[in-house]
Order: structure tokens, then sequence, then C-alpha cells
């Protein structure tokens, strides 16, 4: 029995000694007391305690750590009931303090937060505690962040995760929002139809402008058309007077070159003339030779008849 006893001690010294080593992981931190006292606090690596003396009674998390708490009731400035809920980010920057200085640190930071949100929102009535959330957290992270320094806390950010308000609250919203979007689309539609009313009037202008466009080129060239009509027949009875000169020159001419006497030519003027009038003529004026010319052809004509 000797040596089995000898060896469940060695046993038992081995597993004792082994207790005794401790590693401590990144970001946490050991808290050691010795005899009852607060001895002193491990940080990262290999640590050795004495045994039973040394006791290792707090592991601390040095990381951020995220903490959602329930909602909270709490009342407006203007006698609202709501319901809030926070989330609270924090991080341990002192172990011993966050160990000895409050008993239940998460429950100290719930309950603080509970108390310093309902004084806060009591002084701010419904509508400020709707549009006003990030004058809220930063109000909040200052008050809890004091309020925890001595715990060895840093309070480094805190959100209001939901905002709850009574169902009438909620009701009335819903209807202030419905009739606030049903403004906007009847703003919407009165704009449209602006717009639609405008482009018609504006289509109208150019079509008028167009139209009379259209008429005043259509009339400059019904003006130019006439014109050239006009010229063109002007032309041609330039042309015809002319043709009929050359036709008179020519037949004097012919009336010369051929020996006919100064009568003749007087009795083919007098032809011209009854040609001239043909009956439209009111009043004709005849040369006196003519006249005379005439008077002697009738007197032969009444000589031959008696």
């Amino acid at each position: 029995m000797g040596p089995i006893i000898l060896l469940i001690i060695l046993i038992l010294i081995i597993l004792l000694l082994a207790s005794c080593i401790k590693i401590v992981p990144q970001a946490q931190a050991y808290v050691v007391e010795r005899l009852g006292a607060y001895q002193g606090t491990w940080s990262v690596g290999l640590k050795v305690k004495l045994p039973i003396i040394d006791k290792v009674v707090r592991k601390v998390n040095l990381k951020e750590q995220v903490v959602d708490f329930a909602p909270q009731p709490v009342i407006t400035k203007d006698n609202v009931t709501m319901r809030i809920d926070t989330v609270v980010f924090f991080q341990i920057t002192d172990p011993k303090l966050y160990t000895y200085g409050v008993e239940n640190p998460i429950m100290a930071i719930e309950n603080l937060t509970a108390t310093t949100l309902r004084n806060i929102i009591g002084d701010l009535e419904l509508d400020q505690t709707l549009t006003s959330r990030e004058t809220i957290n930063t109000k909040m992270r200052a008050s809890l962040d004091v309020a925890t320094d001595p715990w060895g806390i840093r309070v480094t950010r805190v959100e209001l995760k939901n905002i709850i308000p009574p169902a009438a609250i909620q009701d009335a919203m819903e209807k202030q929002m419905k009739a606030e979007r049903e403004r906007r689309e009847a703003i919407l539609r009165a704009e449209g139809e602006k717009k639609s009313t405008i482009l018609v009037a504006e289509g109208k202008k150019q079509s008028a402008i167009l139209e009379a466009e259209a008429e005043k080129q259509s009339a400059i060239l019904r003006a130019e058309a006439e014109k050239e009509k006009m010229i063109r027949e002007a032309e041609g009875e330039a042309e015809a007077i002319l043709k009929v000169q050359q036709a008179t020159a020519d037949g004097i001419r012919f009336i010369r070159e051929a020996g006919a006497d100064e009568t003749v030519l007087k009795l083919r003027s007098l032809d011209a003339f009854e040609k001239a009038a043909d009956g439209k003529a009111t009043k004709i004026i005849i040369p006196s030779e003519i006249q005379n010319l005439a008077g002697l052809l009738a007197s032969a004509k009444e000589v031959l008849n008696s």
C-alpha cells in the first residue's frame, strides 16, 4: 500500500502545481486575491499563483460588449406614455473597479439606463422624442459614462432601438401620414395637370404660328404668281402691239414702194381710224386733211348717183 499512496500523493501534488499555472488569453484580465485581499490583476501571458493562498476571483473580458435592454416605460413632457428599448455599448477599462465597484454591473447599467432615459424623455414632448434620437443618444451616453466610471466601465455608445408609442397615438400618426401622402399626391397631380395644360397651350401656339407662317408663304407665292401672270400678259400685249405697228409700218412702206399718191395714204388713214373706233369710241378727232378728203368723196358719190 505504501507505493500506491506515494503515487497518489505525487499525482495530487502535480495536479495542485498544474492548477497554480494560469495562461491569461488575449483581451482578458484575471483579478487575483491573496488570503481574501486584492493581490493584483494579471494581464496576457503565463502566470503562476501560490497554491491555496492565491485565488482568481474574476476573469474580466476587456472586449467591447453590447447589452440589449428590454423596453422601459417612459412618460413625455406632454404626458404620453411610451415604451423605449435601448442598446448600450460598453468596455471594461479597470478590472479591479469592475470587480469591487458594484455587485452586478450589468443590472446596475440597466437600471441606470432606465432612470437616465426617463429623466431625458421627461423634458421632451412626443414630437421631439420621435425626431431627436441623436440628441437623446448623446445625452444618455454622457450621463452613463460619468456614472459608470467608478465601476471601471466606459460607455462608448447608446442607441434607442425602438420607440413604441400607445396604440391611439400610432393610429393618429398613421392617419396623419396618410393625409400627408394624399396631400403630396394631390400636389403632384395638380403639378402634372398644370404642366400638361402649359404643353397643350404651347402646342396650340406653335400650331397657330406655323399656320400663320404657311398662310404668309402661300400669299407671297400667290402674289408672285399673279405678278408673273401680269408681267407675261403685259409682255404679250406689248409684243402684239409691236407686231401691229410692225405690220402697219410694213403696209405703209409697201404702199410707198408701190407709188401710191397722198390721197390713197389719206384713205388708208381714214380706214385705220374706222377700225380704231370699232363702234366703241364715243368721240374721235380726225385731222382736217382727212375731213376734206371725206367731203370730196361724198360729193363724188352724189354726182355718180345723179
